[in-house]
């Protein structure tokens, strides 16, 4: 099928302007966290992110009540939000398009592919900001999305283009689609493990990372978001190996082969297994099961990254 070029362009254009759109969206994030106020203390048991309002007095007979004023950070987080709303509208038209010009799911190589896991983080971090009051994260959540949305765009760009025959089943949809949900869904809780250290030194040690501990939710709020989100997430990177291992069978006569990319994704698996009984366990959870976390997104990063550019295997026929 022959490519659309004026769809293609569109597709460049609408990725450039949803990147463009995600770094207004920092900069606000970064505004409000930086002037807002620390954020309020929660009564045991509740989940309430930084910037959390403070529960208004009920009135007093007889006083008329104002309602209050939204605070110019306060403005700068909500503003933050719809241009993250904003980009991922861009974001999804980007691929949108780039799938209808190339008459094929937009994942064939590794600038769609980071594309799309770019853009599940987003929706994640959009989806949990309706559950959650966990606005002030935004700028550490958007960071790594921007950046690898900036790699994708400067290294990993690739024209629109036909699928390579190795890639032409429909297997792509169901194994690589999920991979794409499970690894953009992991972005999150990497972040949040992250910040749980922080947030935990901090408050052994006051002195140490005040400045940005201080205003960033309490450490049963980071880990516990860490928790359900790798929860959700684990079933998805199983059953994605599990469906790989059968396109495997289908295209190369065999389930497992102990290719790189294969053996990289196993250990992926095992880490988050590892993650998900220590958080269970007594005497590992906390800081070790943090850690094992962190490991985790670094296994699923260097898989995405190293594995796919530099080691020769048979899951380098795509390209970059």
């Amino acid at each position: 099928m022959a490519v659309n070029e004026t769809l293609s362009t569109y597709s460049d254009w609408s990725y450039a302007s949803g990147l463009a759109v995600y770094v207004l969206a920092m900069g606000a994030y970064a505004a409000e966290y930086a002037f807002g106020r620390k954020p309020e203390r929660a009564e045991a048991g509740q989940l309430v992110g930084a910037g959390a309002p403070v529960v208004p007095e009920p009135p007093r007979p007889g006083v008329i009540m104002e309602s209050p004023r939204a605070t110019v950070p306060e403005r700068a987080g909500r503003i933050a939000v719809l241009l993250t709303g904003l980009g991922a509208v861009f974001h999804f038209a980007s691929l949108l398009l780039r799938g209808f010009a190339t008459g094929r799911m937009p994942l064939g190589n590794m600038y769609e592919y980071v594309s799309a896991v770019a853009l599940v983080g987003v929706v994640a971090w959009l989806v949990l900001l309706r559950r959650h009051n966990i606005r002030r994260l935004g700028l550490f959540v958007l960071l790594p999305l921007v950046i690898l949305l900036f790699l994708a765009w400067a290294v990993l760009y690739a024209k629109a283009a036909p699928l390579v025959p190795a890639l032409r089943s429909y297997w792509i949809v169901i194994h690589v689609s999920v991979i794409v949900i499970g690894s953009g869904l992991l972005i999150l809780p990497g972040v949040t493990s992250m910040l749980y250290l922080v947030r935990k030194a901090n408050d052994a040690n006051p002195a140490r990372f005040a400045r940005v501990a201080t205003k960033l939710p309490g450490a049963d709020t980071l880990d516990l978001i860490s928790y359900r989100v790798t929860v959700f997430a684990f079933p998805l990177l199983t059953f994605g190996i599990i469906a790989g291992a059968i396109w495997a069978e289908s295209a190369w006569g065999r389930y497992w082969g102990w290719d790189p990319k294969e053996t990289v994704a196993f250990v992926s698996w095992v880490v988050y297994a590892a993650y998900l009984h220590a958080r269970a366990t007594a005497g590992w959870r906390g800081k070790p099961a943090a850690w094992i976390n962190i490991f985790g997104w670094a296994t699923v990063v260097f898989n995405l990254f190293f594995i796919n550019m530099v080691v020769a295997g048979l899951h380098s026929y795509a390209g970059v």
